[in-house]
């Protein structure tokens, strides 16, 4: 005999432990006496109404949290459902079990175990706990005015259903489970009735959604009538705008045709892809059939507009001269002697080949070198339209591949914008700072440019408003970025790299005697005869006025120089030749911006010449060391970032490894403090290119021996005291022969790099090679 347990409730109440079959419900509750059907496909409910039928016919019913699980175990069904009777089973033909269930009583599982195929659970009923009469009567008649005024609304209950509610009065647990039955409530919120064993309570959360039922059907009952009144209105204008077109046509006044007839006319000239072609026609056709008010025709409308007016095959003819196109070049810029070079190579293989397809360029270089210009007079040499799109700031995918029509006010990206107001399929097309893009949630611009510059690929260039091909492979594509390594990867492989350095002092001095202030006197409205600039006074400007790698800053003060001189004209109403000097240039320009030179005035212990490279070009670097009675602690200032101060730390390792070659007490570290400083502390610096130089000042400060001033340096140490090569070697050797320098010290392994230094500056100059820090310090230190 089987011994059935017993469950006792918290206030002492005991309740038998029941067990029957589950059968997990979908998007339905089932409440306490409500007859319903029940479809069931799964295998496990099947074999447990099958189950059911075969005993008592009692199944037990609960709701799924989540209906798209397939199989739930305990964690994905409600705990509380309803004990039920089958009254009806029929198996339909495609293997479904249609059930007619009758809900019995309230019931809580304790567990749920999966037996012979089905699933089982053991359950106590739910205490509910009577409302007192008086209670009740208000209960049942506040939800019966709340449920009538929604049925009134809804027009979903009948008047018999009304009359048999009446009848349940007596039973307020039914009362509430039959009406609750009948409400479109939220699985979730009829859930919360079901578990609800406070009847009062019940009552209480049935009104509630009672009236949240009512009021959201309230609104959507407004919204509706809004929709409504908004079709009618469309419907009219519709309707009106048929006879308007009725009456033109009869008055010979058809303008919508005649406009379809321009279209039409425009396509049949208009010479496009194939696929073009035929989805314009598409367009047009599905235009034809549009109201001409509808938001969707001016959609279509544009979108045909687009397509027309796109240069698809219209060309510009290409100058094949390349000795024209050297002189153009020569003219528009000084200098640039690598970069030039490497264009005229690039222009010859397209003579001989005939064909567009080939690298794209990418000129690299600080700001102010003429990289726009320079792209601007490849233009000009070849004979084709320039276009240009700034790519600066540029985070959206959209705003080079288009937006889809789809979206209001959808229009095609840069490229194809570019293109329309050209004309031309085969312009030169610069992307300027091409190295500004970021990418956000909107998607990476510069993979979607991945397409356009990859000769391989842009043949059929896909823009998502267009949404046919479009060849690009007729475009020479020439790139400009500041800095290099914020391109990304998969782009810069795509390019040919054309590094642009920037100008030495004399050819500054050239380009602005030679272009710059005949531009500025003709934008002024001056005469050659107004203003006459001397050498020295070009070269103060450039020194003491401008510290940049380009030439933009000197054009901005020769043309404040020349402003002022106008505004003096205009004033006096005379013109005479203005002489600018070195000393009048503080009359038009104010007090010198920038310091001559940063040199020492005598060689000092401590203090080393390092060189340094910046966006604007190369600039020299003052490094100091002192001692201090310590305990061996090395202290790094200067706003420095973690590689130099990594290379601080490798040179005092050094110079710790060879105390006893450099006369060094080998005990110098527990006794002494050593603090190394680079000066402008409100400038970040950062690489390992000051690590000999660094070594050298702490050198000088332990063994007392001056460094000479006239001595500048650059390499990266290593702990083993080998001098490795580093960057930028042109920009550093330039600021060192700026700034008075007689000697230079570089890595053996730079020696390939010193062919771009302008042969002048390395007669001026005495370059030392150096393997190790031996040879750095036999040439930097004074013997005292």
């Amino acid at each position: 005999m089987i011994k059935i347990p017993k469950f006792f409730y918290q206030d002492g109440s005991e309740t038998i432990k029941k067990q029957l079959p589950l059968v997990p419900l979908r998007d339905m509750v089932l409440f306490p006496s409500i007859t319903t059907s029940v479809f069931v496909g799964r295998d496990k409910s099947i074999k447990a109404l099958s189950e059911a039928m075969a005993s008592d016919k009692k199944i037990f019913l609960t709701t799924q949290k989540d209906p798209e699980v397939l199989k739930p175990n305990i964690k994905d069904i409600f705990q509380v459902g309803t004990e039920a009777m089958i009254t009806q089973l029929l198996r339909l033909p495609d293997g479904t079990v249609k059930a007619l269930i009758e809900g019995c009583d309230r019931g809580k599982i304790v567990k749920m175990v999966d037996e012979n195929g089905f699933l089982c659970v053991e359950y106590v009923g739910v205490a509910e706990e009577l409302m007192p009469e008086k209670a009740r009567e208000a209960a049942i008649r506040t939800v019966k005015e709340a449920f009538q005024h929604y049925a009134k609304l809804s027009g979903a209950v009948s008047e018999s259903f009304f009359k048999n509610l009446d009848a349940l009065s007596a039973y307020e647990s039914r009362y509430a489970d039959t009406i609750a039955t009948q409400m479109p409530f939220k699985v979730a919120d009829k859930q919360k009735l079901l578990e609800c064993g406070n009847i009062e309570d019940r009552f209480f959360l049935l009104l509630k959604f009672i009236q949240k039922e009512t009021e959201v059907f309230t609104m959507s009952q407004k919204i509706k009538g809004r929709v409504k009144e908004q079709m009618e209105t469309l419907q009219k204008k519709h309707y009106l705008n048929e006879q308007m077109r009725a009456i033109k046509k009869e008055m010979g006044e058809d303008g919508e045709a005649g406009e379809f007839r321009d279209l039409e006319n425009r396509i049949k000239k208009k010479r496009m892809s194939k696929e073009a072609a035929l989805v314009v026609r598409r367009e047009l056709a599905k235009l034809k059939m549009m109201s001409p008010m509808s938001s969707e025709a001016t959609v279509v409308r544009n979108y045909i507009d687009w397509l027309i007016s796109l240069p698809w095959f219209r060309k510009n003819r290409s100058r094949n001269d390349l000795e024209r196109a050297e002189q153009i070049l020569d003219r528009d810029h000084y200098g640039l002697e690598k970069p030039k070079e490497r264009i005229l190579e690039y222009l010859a293989v397209q003579i001989l080949v005939k064909k567009i397809k080939g690298p794209i360029l990418c000129l690299v270089g600080p700001p102010g070198v003429g990289k726009t210009s320079l792209v601007k007079s490849v233009a000009s040499a070849t004979g084709r339209a320039f276009a240009r799109v700034s790519l600066g700031g540029v985070r959206d995918e959209a705003e080079i591949r288009g937006h889809r029509r789809t979206y209001v006010g959808a229009m095609p990206g840069k490229i194809i914008q570019t293109l329309k107001k050209t004309g031309y399929n085969n312009p030169v097309f610069c992307l300027d700072e091409i190295d500004k893009m970021t990418a956000d949630f909107r998607g990476d611009p510069s993979s979607a440019l991945l397409e356009a510059l990859d000769p391989e690929q842009n043949k059929n260039f896909n823009d998502h408003y267009l949404e046919v091909d479009y060849d690009l492979s007729q475009i020479l594509f020439i790139t400009t970025a500041n800095i290099l390594h914020d391109i990304p990867a998969p782009l810069r492989d795509r390019m040919e790299i054309i590094q642009i350095p920037g100008y030495t002092e004399y050819e500054k001095e050239r380009i602005a005697t030679g272009y710059l202030i005949p531009k500025q006197l003709k934008e002024n409205g001056l005469f050659e005869t107004d203003a006459v600039f001397s050498k020295n006074a070009i070269h103060t400007i450039i020194k003491k006025y401008t510290k940049e790698a380009g030439v933009r800053n000197l054009e901005r003060e020769i043309s404040s120089v020349l402003r002022k001189i106008a505004k003096e004209i205009v004033q006096t109403n005379i013109r005479k030749c203005h002489k600018i000097s070195t000393t009048s240039l503080l009359k038009y320009l104010g007090q010198h911006r920038f310091r001559d030179s940063v040199l020492e005035k005598e060689d000092m212990i401590g203090i080393v010449t390092g060189l340094a490279w910046t966006q604007a070009g190369g600039e020299l670097l003052t490094i100091e060391a002192v001692t201090m009675p310590g305990k061996g602690n090395v202290l790094v200032t200067g706003k420095l970032g973690d590689v130099m101060k990594e290379s601080s730390q490798a040179a005092v390792s050094y110079v710790r490894s060879r105390s006893k070659e450099l006369n060094i007490k080998d005990d110098f570290y527990k006794t002494r403090d050593i603090h190394i400083h680079v000066p402008e502390g409100a400038i970040p610096k950062d690489g390992p290119s000051a690590g000999i130089s660094m070594c050298t000042a702490v050198v000088s400060v332990l063994t007392g021996k001056p460094v000479s001033r006239k001595v500048a340096m650059t390499g990266e140490i290593t702990l083993r005291g080998r001098v490795l090569p580093i960057g930028g070697l042109k920009e550093k050797l330039l600021a060192a022969h700026a700034n008075g320098i007689k000697k230079v010290i570089v890595s053996t392994e730079n020696k390939k790099d010193i062919k771009e230094i302008p042969k002048s500056i390395q007669k001026q100059m005495e370059i030392v090679y150096a393997r190790d820090m031996s040879q750095v310090l036999e040439n930097a230190l004074l013997n005292v």
